[in-house]
């Protein structure tokens, strides 16, 4: 069986880079494809065991590398330049375009679907507000751009044979958005690294990406109103100077950290705030993992991973006040750190590729003797 593994891009080592990760542990004999491929070495044995992907024409356009995103409007073109006719199976990692890769009548093509296109579906708005495209003739374009994509996504997903989604949260938007069922498999989580700590401190947990959806400015806006309360804050990106200049003195920001700082981090602390809705959300299961409860936006992945009362608690709106409240509620509560890893133990990496591996095998199967029925 020659195999393609389809992703969107490879630039950063995300959650979604550590599905492909798994897939090629399942797997080492793929042929890899992205629209850019600007990893480094390190990430690169990580998550392509060395490999390089075979890269659209958008890796070589002037700064791709450092925002490959202003491409936009490329990007179906871009996607459907590869020739795949060659491979009895294609598998696509896809949050964006790659499961809109052409494929011919006679070849599987598996989809593991972490969201449909958040930019031109739910989070629309967002995305021209933070890229100052929700006004005038370049707002007009972009609108006109991203109403485009959405008509080629939603035709472009009959290409696919079988979904798989990362959550019932994304299965419900796969069956809105395309009108295709799937079949709902946890992504990994490296559950063997994020060990058990018992023994909690006296400070409250945060790590993401400084962009707006993580919403690290609200979690930093309500510590601002508890000043008794300590708060650790890790990650970079665009939001950084803004949260730094109204951090109050009991917020610490300490900016981008390694694996085994954010493990030991997690492992620390009482609690881990998470306030964006998240398709699934690994990093709240790797803090669960640590035997630390989380604090989380009651909406999308974190209802399928967080148990209330159990594992964590939620907040109801996406607001400092609404948040403030959950975390004054959840100092008046006890948790078990053994039950909350215990808990976070059925979305190991295991449970991931065995699943997934038993799936395509199966559809493989079924598949194959389709087609010879049909000769």
């Amino acid at each position: 069986m020659k195999k393609a593994l389809i992703n969107d891009w490879y630039y950063v080592n995300g959650g979604a880079e550590k599905v492909i990760h798994s897939l090629n542990h399942i797997w080492d004999d793929f042929d890899h494809y992205a629209l850019i491929d600007f990893l480094n070495e390190t990430d690169r044995d990580f998550i392509l065991k060395g490999k390089k992907a075979k890269t659209s024409f958008i890796q070589n356009l002037p700064t791709a590398k450092s925002n490959h995103r202003k491409f936009l409007q490329l990007f179906p073109c871009a996607i459907e330049q590869f020739d795949l006719s060659e491979y009895d199976l294609i598998l696509s990692s896809s949050s964006s375009i790659a499961k809109g890769v052409r494929t011919r009548k006679n070849q599987l093509h598996i989809c593991y679907c972490h969201s449909p296109m958040r930019y031109a579906w739910d989070l629309q708005e967002q995305y021209l507000q933070d890229s100052g495209l929700n006004k005038g003739l370049k707002g007009i374009y972009a609108k006109y751009v991203l109403n485009n994509i959405r008509k080629w996504d939603v035709t472009n997903s009959e290409n696919v044979t079988y979904f798989i989604a990362n959550s019932k949260n994304i299965a419900q938007k796969i069956k809105k958005i395309y009108n295709r069922e799937s079949t709902v498999i946890y992504p990994p989580v490296d559950v063997d690294f994020f060990t058990l700590e018992e023994n909690k401190k006296e400070y409250y947990f945060t790590a993401s990406r400084m962009v707006s959806y993580k919403k690290t400015l609200l979690i930093v806006e309500a510590f601002n109103e508890l000043p008794h309360l300590k708060l650790v804050v890790a990650g970079s990106g665009p939001d950084y100077d803004a949260i730094k200049k109204i951090a109050k003195s009991n917020i610490i920001l300490i900016g981008h950290i390694d694996k085994l700082e954010l493990k030991k981090q997690m492992q620390e602390a009482k609690a881990f705030v998470f306030a964006a809705e998240e398709d699934f959300g690994i990093v709240p299961v790797e803090a669960q993992a640590c035997g630390t409860p989380v604090i989380a936006f009651g909406k999308g992945g974190a209802l399928e991973t967080v148990i209330e009362g159990k594992t964590g608690v939620f907040f109801k709106e996406q607001t400092a006040q609404s948040l403030k409240e959950a975390i004054l509620n959840f100092e008046t509560l006890k948790f078990n750190p053994k039950e909350i890893r215990e808990h976070a133990l059925q979305f190991s990496k295991e449970r991931f590729e065995s699943e997934i591996k038993a799936f395509v095998t199966k559809k493989h199967k079924e598949h194959q003797s389709l087609y010879a029925d049909s000769l």
